[in-house]
């Protein structure tokens, strides 16, 4: 067994500005058709819910890259974050098989100016 994590943290007004600019373009490249219905529900704190999920993809990356035969086999879309019936967030991956991937945790947060997101992955190899 093998255990990798990854982390980021972003800026909201850093993804709340590159909406703004490129509304479609940007969340089309990045979020899941479930992930902005998620984030345009929260109304006036749905940069905050882009941000963290932005941070959390950064952070599945890190986790599992090492672990990738090729680094670019994976997309930003590839990776869904959906919360359970309780808030709490878990990673899917949508048509994708990450090889000898027993598991993946996620804990994300986020305040007024901040996000961050922590993964934490278990291989069986």
């Amino acid at each position: 067994m093998k255990v990798t994590c990854g982390t980021d943290i972003i800026e909201i007004n850093r993804i709340k500005k590159t909406i703004e600019e490129n509304e479609e373009e940007f969340k089309n490249k990045i979020y899941t058709k479930e992930e902005i219905k998620y984030c345009e529900s929260k109304n006036n704190v749905k940069y905050q819910h882009y941000a963290v999920r932005f941070a959390a993809k950064e952070a599945i990356f890190k986790a599992i890259s090492n672990s990738l035969k090729d680094k670019f086999s994976v997309s930003w879309k590839d990776a869904e974050i959906i919360n359970d019936e309780n808030g709490r967030p878990h990673v899917h991956f949508i048509n994708k098989k990450i090889e000898n991937l027993e598991s993946i945790e996620i804990s994300m947060s986020h305040c007024k100016e901040y996000a961050v997101a922590s993964v934490i992955a278990i291989w069986d190899n």
